[in-house]
Order: C-alpha cells, then structure tokens, then sequence
C-alpha cells in the first residue's frame, strides 16, 4: 500500500518563502481546491492519503516534502534552509515516526528534501540557497549504513533539484538542462523538458503513472509520445508560491514496512 502524506493549504499561504520568483496575490481558496484535486489525483493512482494537522499560521506547511527524506528503511528529518519552516517538521515527523525509524539533520547543516533526488540508491543532493554542504555531508553518514551513496550537484539557478530533475523511470529522467549540468546523471538517460517550459521537469512518478503540471502542455504531450502514462493536474495557483507537483507529499511505500513493524502496527 502506498501512503501519501499531505497537509492542507494554510491561510497564510500569501506570506510564503520566496528565493526565484517575484511575489504576486495568491487566492487561498484556488489554492485549496487545486490541492483537493491532486490529492484526488493522488488517490485515484492507488494512494491513501493521509493527512498532516493544518498549520495556518506556517505559510510554506502545504509543502510537506521539504521536511523529510522517505527511503525504504527510514526517515530523515531534514532542517530546512528557511528558518520559519523549522517548525513544520514536528507534526510530519509524528506521523512518519507510524512509519520508519526516524533520523534528523542537525545545525549547521540544512537541507530541504526538494533538494533530494534518489536514482537506484544514489541520493543526489542539490546544493542550493536552502542545502548547505554540512547537509548533504549528514545526510550521507545517516544514509551510508543502508548502502545509500549521496553526490552532490551545484543548484544556483532554481529553488531545489527537483525543480530541474525529476525521475520518470528506474533509469530515466525529465530535466531542465538550463538549470543543471547533466552530466553528473551520467547512470540515466536524460529526456529535456519543453524549452518554453522551464519549469515542467518537476514530475511526480508513481507506479507507472508521471503527474504532470497541466500548464506543462508541450513536455506533458512528449512524454505521453514517448509511451508514458500521464496525468495532468492544476497546480497553477499553487505555483505562485514556487510549487511544484512533487512539493505537496510525502510518498511512503508501506510495503516496505519490516515485519516487526507492521505486527506493531496492528
């Protein structure tokens, strides 16, 4: 069974953190119906959704990814770049403690978990305005006992990695080649978004199906020629809080669950 977490959109959302793009009037109810809608879409590729308490007085709590990193054997609870975000991770960590055994990263190290790629059981690591090396170095030492290798890649000209790489298969890609050197994805092969479409590498991939931006026309329509399955969602008002699909949960395979584990969870 695959679990998605997610939080709903808080009153606050106008106030948001912003590093690359210009601040512009956000209506919240938009925003709120949107995010129905991707959990809508979330739940019909197989995801039970599980909700995280609202937190309307944190503007960036909707996008849950930032503060943990889900892998097959535990979770890291990262310490994002943004100070006001710090105390989203409480809740989230509630929930996922139900889950797998939790880890944290530690001052000074920050790290946002949009920053966090896993390709196979390489954690590429986007070195941004919000992960800061001491992150990735913690993040490798909490991972390395797993077999899990990190490597870091310079992310200057966008939020996080997953704003210009996202996967779509075991050993494929969708990426933004203006915002990354590809060349450290030299272990996939590497489908380039749409170039009117800078922001469309941000893909959610789950089972065999990629949730896509719907604005992402052109990259959408490539992908689906290339024989993927797609499914669309509006997440327009959202991304004016520099959202993407994969932003808004936390994906948590339960079958991964030791036996141990799941016998505790009966």
């Amino acid at each position: 069974m695959r679990i998605a977490l997610t939080r709903p959109v808080p009153e606050s959302l106008a106030r948001c953190e912003l590093t690359h793009q210009s601040r512009v009037p956000i209506d919240v109810a938009v925003a709120s119906a949107q995010h129905q809608q991707y959990e809508d879409a979330l739940r019909a590729l197989g995801c039970t959704v599980r909700h995280v308490p609202a937190a309307h007085e944190l503007p960036d709590s909707v996008f849950v990814e930032d503060v943990a990193i889900v892998l097959d054997e535990i979770a890291i609870i990262t310490r994002p770049g943004a100070s006001s975000r710090r105390p989203e991770r409480e809740a989230v960590a509630a929930i996922l403690s139900e889950y797998r055994p939790l880890v944290a990263v530690a001052a000074p190290g920050t790290l946002d978990g949009g920053d966090v790629l896993r390709i196979g059981r390489t954690l590429y690591v986007g070195l941004s305005s919000r992960t800061n090396e001491d992150g990735a170095r913690q993040l490798a030492e909490l991972v390395s006992p797993f077999g899990y290798a990190v490597e870091c890649v310079q992310t200057a000209a966008c939020l996080h990695l997953k704003s210009a790489v996202t996967i779509v298969d075991s050993d494929r890609v969708l990426c933004n080649p203006a915002w990354i050197d590809t060349r450290v994805l030299r272990q996939v092969d590497v489908i380039p978004v749409d170039p009117s479409e800078p922001f469309a590498a941000n893909v959610l991939l789950l089972g065999h199906t990629i949730v896509c931006a719907a604005s992402h026309e052109r990259t959408a329509a490539d992908l689906s020629a290339r024989g993927y399955s797609v499914c669309t969602v509006d997440v327009s008002e959202l991304a004016k809080a520099e959202a993407g699909v994969t932003c808004c949960s936390l994906i948590v395979d339960s079958s991964q669950l030791s036996a141990g584990e799941q016998l505790v969870r009966r």
